[in-house]
C-alpha cells in the first residue's frame, strides 16, 4: 500500500473549501493586537492568547531589536552546548524569582517544553495520571515518556482518586494538569488535586500556559489563585500567550531543574530560544510585574463580555477567564458561525470534535487586557446578529446547556 494514500483520501477540509466555509489559516496583514486586519478586512480580534496586551507594546518591541542587534537572529545550538546566552539565564532566574520557585529552565516552545519535562521525569515503571482535557501536548509527552498513562474524568476528583488508588505504592506518580483549561476555560480543582497526591505520593505537574499572566492576583497564575504555590512541583508555562514571544519553560526545584536539563531529549537536541524571543519574554515578564491593572482589566473586559452574552441569550460555558466558549455543537454550524462573523469584522476560533467532544462544538473567544468595552459591544453586535441568522441545532447533535 501506498504511504501516502492517506493524504489522497484525505478530503474533508476540501469539501469544507468547497462549501465555502473553511476556517482556517486566515492571514494578518498587521501586527497581533485588539483590532487587526486580516485579509484586507478590519477585524476585532477576540480568538487570540494575547491576553496581557503585550505584543504590540513599544517596550517589548524595543527590547527585543535591542537583542537583535547584540546576538544577532539565533544562538546556532543547543543550550547543552554553545546555545547559552547570558540573556537565558537572566530569563530563567526572573521567572524561577516570579513564581516563587528555586530555578527554571527554558524551553524552545511551548509543545516542547511539555514533551521535554515529562519524558525526562517519567520512565516505564512510572505513572502519568491526566486529565482529559489536558493539552495536547502532555499526551504526546506521555507516548514519548514510555510512563503509563492513566486518564480520569474531566476536573472529576472522585475520578483521579479511584485511578490513584489503582497505582501500586512503589511506582512513581505525576499528575499532570491544564490550570486554565484552553477550550472551555474552566481552572482546575488544584487544593483537591494537591491533596489527594499528598495522600497517594504523588507528585504535581500545573501546565499554566493559559494560567500565567491570567489568573492571580499578581499574574502568577492557578497555584497562586489557589495560595498553594509552595505544593505544587512543577509549574511549565509558554511565552506565546501572556509574555508576548515563543518559547516555553518549567520552574520546579533545584534538584528538578539539574535532573532535566541533563537528561531531557528534547531539551539537549534542540537549539536554543532566538535572542529577541527570549528578550521580549523578560520585558515582557517585567511589564506584568509593574503594571498589575493589567491582570484587572482583562477580567473586567472579560466578566463584561460574559454578562452581555448571557443578557443576549447566547449560549455560553460559564468561566472565571477570559476564556469564554460559545456554544455552536455541530460542524458545520461552527464553521458557518466563524465565517459569518469574519464577514462582520470578528475573529474566533471553531473548536469541533475531536478537540471537543461530539455535539460540543464551539467558538473559542478569549480576551485581552486593552479591549476596550466598545470593541466588546461591537462583538456582541455581530454575535448576536449571526446568532439569530443561523440554522436551529439539529437534535441529535446536541443540546444548549
Amino acid at each position: 500500500m501506498d504511504l501516502f494514500q492517506k493524504c489522497y483520501d484525505y478530503t474533508a477540509a476540501k469539501e469544507a473549501m468547497e462549501a465555502g466555509i473553511y476556517p482556517y489559516f486566515h492571514y494578518l496583514e498587521t501586527g497581533q493586537d485588539t483590532e487587526v486586519i486580516m485579509e484586507g478586512r478590519h477585524i476585532i480580534m477576540i480568538g487570540s492568547n494575547n491576553y496581557q496586551g503585550l505584543t504590540s507594546d513599544r517596550r517589548v518591541i524595543e527590547a527585543a531589536k535591542e537583542a537583535l542587534l547584540k546576538y544577532g537572529t539565533g544562538c546556532s545550538g543547543s543550550r547543552f552546548l554553545n546555545g547559552t546566552l547570558k540573556l537565558h539565564m537572566e530569563l530563567e532566574e526572573r521567572l524561577a524569582k516570579f513564581l516563587n520557585k528555586e530555578a527554571a529552565l527554558t524551553f524552545s516552545t511551548g509543545f516542547q517544553s511539555n514533551l521535554g519535562i515529562i519524558s525526562a521525569l517519567a520512565g516505564r515503571n512510572d505513572y502519568i495520571i491526566c486529565d482529559k482535557e489536558n493539552h495536547a501536548s502532555i499526551y504526546d509527552a506521555c507516548r514519548l515518556s514510555y510512563a503509563k498513562m492513566v486518564r480520569y474524568e474531566h476536573n472529576d476528583m472522585e475520578d483521579l482518586e479511584r485511578k490513584l488508588r489503582e497505582i501500586p505504592d512503589n511506582k512513581g506518580k505525576l499528575i499532570v494538569t491544564d490550570g486554565v483549561f484552553s477550550m472551555r476555560g474552566d481552572i482546575c480543582n488544584l487544593p483537591e488535586i494537591v491533596r489527594l497526591a499528598e495522600k497517594y505520593g504523588a507528585r504535581v505537574m500545573v501546565d499554566d500556559a493559559h494560567g500565567l499572566g491570567v489568573i492571580g492576583e499578581h499574574g502568577r497564575g492557578t497555584a497562586e489563585y489557589y495560595g498553594l504555590e509552595d505544593k505544587v512541583d512543577i509549574i511549565m508555562g509558554t511565552f506565546s500567550k501572556s509574555l508576548a514571544s515563543l518559547g516555553g519553560f518549567m520552574a520546579a526545584s533545584e534538584e528538578v531543574i539539574h535532573y532535566v536539563k541533563h537528561n531531557s531529549r528534547p531539551f539537549i537536541f534542540s537549539a536554543s530560544i532566538p535572542p529577541a524571543n527570549a528578550a521580549a519574554a523578560l520585558k515582557a515578564l517585567e511589564i506584568i510585574e509593574q503594571e498589575p491593572w493589567r491582570i484587572k482589566n482583562l477580567l473586567s473586559i472579560a466578566d463584561y463580555m460574559r454578562q452581555g452574552l448571557k443578557k443576549m441569550g447566547i449560549p455560553i460555558l460559564d468561566s472565571e477567564t477570559p476564556i469564554i466558549p460559545i456554544m455552536t455543537y455541530e460542524t458545520e454550524r461552527t464553521f458557518l458561525a466563524t465565517k459569518m462573523l469574519f464577514e462582520e469584522g470578528v475573529y474566533v476560533n471553531p473548536v469541533i470534535v475531536p478537540a471537543v467532544p461530539p455535539g460540543q462544538c464551539l467558538l473559542r473567544t478569549s480576551y485581552t487586557a486593552t479591549h476596550t468595552k466598545e470593541q466588546m459591544d461591537r462583538a456582541m453586535e455581530a454575535i448576536g446578529k449571526v446568532f439569530s441568522k443561523l440554522p436551529p441545532v439539529k437534535p441529535k447533535e446536541g443540546k444548549a446547556n
